[in-house]
């Protein structure tokens, strides 16, 4: 689903009150009650600061979700996670979701074929990626297949939204295992909410995907792991990680992504979080 910034039904009556009564006064045929009822909806208008006219909550983010994205991006909500696609990068900036104990579920016979997106997402195409198999860059996901196979909405994790060019060896190694490892602390815990991305280094050499379009491949992902009871774990993940790397091996900071990104991944959070949940996270 594809979702444009729009006003709130009350955001709209409330505007058009405060345009027609500057305008034109109050209305002059109309009865004592509904003129009362008016009266005060728009003395709630006029009182109503414009920033909580446009609130709204995304329940897969935790804390509000990412700020400092690029403008133009498409945000795409599905019933399982958001994210924030970048039609230039041909990615999504930002991917935010959350595992529940109940949504994790076998995957062998699930289809991992490509959905694409509404017309107005451009992204790359599933032979986009089939075609850069040979360079070992595969078509890998944000959000995994396996921790929503238990859900109705599985599928979802197909859309080309969701999709990256990711090194197969990074894919199957140290983001395999910790995709495994929030897994297991879930069914241990409880539910705890992720945010993933890319990152661009500017001092590197572009890697480019063998396209027609010129397509450049992130230089690495990042991934946040933090839960309702401010604990949080963070990690980096280079693109050329060897497949035996351990995601332990990998744990960076919120505050260094956020430095490396231009992202706020948690705009309402009122204190840091308590960087402890590595150790459930086999990072001993």
């Amino acid at each position: 689903m594809y979702i444009a910034p729009i006003a709130t039904p009350m955001r709209q009556i409330c505007r058009t009150l405060r345009r027609d009564w500057s305008v034109f006064g109050p209305p002059k045929e109309i009865s004592g009650a509904c003129f009362l009822l008016l009266s005060v909806a728009l003395m709630f208008c006029m009182s109503m600061p414009s920033s909580h006219a446009q609130t709204y909550r995304i329940q897969h983010c935790l804390l509000g979700c990412p700020i400092g994205a690029d403008s133009q991006n498409a945000l795409l909500l599905r019933s399982i996670y958001a994210l924030s696609y970048n039609a230039e990068l041909k990615t999504a900036e930002w991917v935010a979701y959350e595992v529940d104990a109940g949504a994790i579920g076998i995957a062998s016979s699930l289809s991992r074929e490509a959905v694409p997106d509404d017309p107005a997402v451009d992204t790359l195409t599933a032979q986009d990626f089939l075609a850069n198999e040979d360079l070992q860059y595969i078509r890998a996901q944000y959000v995994p297949l396996v921790s929503f196979a238990a859900t109705p909405y599985w599928n979802e994790v197909n859309y080309l939204s969701n999709a990256v060019a990711r090194s197969s060896s990074l894919s199957q190694g140290a983001w395999y295992g910790l995709d495994w490892a929030v897994r297991n602390l879930v069914n241990r815990e409880g539910a705890v909410f992720v945010v993933a991305g890319p990152v661009y280094f500017e001092e590197v050499e572009p890697k480019r995907l063998d396209i027609s379009r010129s397509h450049r491949i992130p230089d690495a992902f990042f991934k946040v792991i933090a839960n309702e009871q401010g604990q949080a774990a963070a990690f980096l993940f280079p693109q050329d990680t060897a497949v035996h790397v351990h995601h332990c091996n990998l744990i960076t900071s919120i505050e260094e992504i956020e430095a490396m990104t231009s992202l706020d991944l948690f705009p309402e959070a009122s204190e840091p979080f308590e960087m402890s949940l590595q150790s459930v996270l086999g990072c001993f």
